[in-house]
């Protein structure tokens, strides 16, 4: 199976590019984040991502767009303060470009000024990595 690892964070706190790299450490694939264009068709591409003022941020959106062609199915992977999933927003552009996702996602709590301090923990990237070994079967 094909894989790739794209990530898009804004943030200074970094969480969601902690995640890719623990996920591209897991399957053993270089996380890239969404400035890099695929070079080929993957079955599955891993998209790393985060909520921003209750959408995914639109170089996410510019990404699918331009890779939608070689794109078998979107796994979403997201962290979030607002405890809020991306899957519905990344669906929903998905959806459009005609793009498969899978319903299966890995969500977890992340940090930001004084809300959820200390996450994601280290159990949330253990599980984040069984999680994408799983889906890369």
């Amino acid at each position: 199976m094909k894989i790739a690892i794209r990530y898009y964070t804004k943030s200074k706190k970094g969480n969601t590019e902690k995640l890719a790299r623990e996920i591209s450490s897991a399957l053993h694939k270089e996380a890239l984040d969404v400035s890099h264009d695929l070079s080929e068709r993957v079955d599955r591409l891993f998209l790393v991502n985060a909520m921003y003022a209750a959408n995914i941020d639109g170089a996410v959106k510019s990404f699918l767009e331009r890779n939608k062609d070689n794109i078998g199915e979107i796994v979403n992977l997201n962290t979030s303060a607002s405890g809020k999933s991306t899957l519905k927003t990344v669906k929903a552009t998905a959806d459009k470009l005609g793009i498969p996702v899978s319903d299966r996602e890995f969500h977890c709590a992340a940090s930001w000024i004084f809300i959820n301090k200390g996450l994601p923990s280290a159990d949330d990237y253990a599980n984040a990595r069984a999680f994408v070994q799983e889906m890369a079967q």
